[in-house]
């Protein structure tokens, strides 16, 4: 069985994956944490300056990233136009005009999914993201190929 579809990648996309990675990490786990803290030490000595600490903690990631997000999209060349997936019993190929890469399903790190997007790790730091917008009635073919080709205990996707 093969599928092929088509993904436009734009800010809200990678806004949506950078939100994961980050929040699912140390990173998002310990400024969440430490300003959770900071706000709680607020509550309890009436220093302003711990709400502020836990204000910036907690609201400095997510608009860091809103920011990192819309720069990827307008700077990357290779987000301006769509990217071409396809599929198989082999991997995942993604070509865009002559460039054409292709991923073996045993080399995937990961499959997660998002409430916007499936993300398939290629490593720890590098995925392909496929917007659930963009996958129409093929999201849950979709689904069942990742299933399929992946262990159980690296698929995380929700229906």
């Amino acid at each position: 069985m093969e599928l092929d579809f088509d993904v436009k990648i734009n800010a809200t996309v990678l806004y949506d994956y950078l939100l994961y990675h980050t929040y699912t990490g140390m990173t998002g786990l310990l400024a969440t944490i430490s300003g959770a803290l900071a706000i709680m030490g607020f509550a309890s000595t009436h220093y302003f300056i711990y709400l502020i600490v836990g204000v910036v903690l907690i609201g400095y990631l997510p608009c860091n990233l809103f920011i990192k997000a819309n720069q990827q999209a307008t700077l990357t060349p290779a987000f301006k136009k769509p990217l071409h997936y396809v599929m198989n019993e082999e991997g995942i190929c993604v070509s865009q005009g002559e460039s054409k890469e292709k991923q073996s399903w045993e080399t995937c790190y990961k499959a997660v999914s998002t409430s916007k997007s499936i993300i398939v790790y290629t490593s720890k730091t590098t995925a392909s993201i496929f917007p659930k917008k963009d996958l129409g009635d093929k999201k849950d073919a979709i689904i069942k190929m990742i299933s399929t080709h992946m262990p159980p205990n690296k698929v995380k996707i929700r229906f």
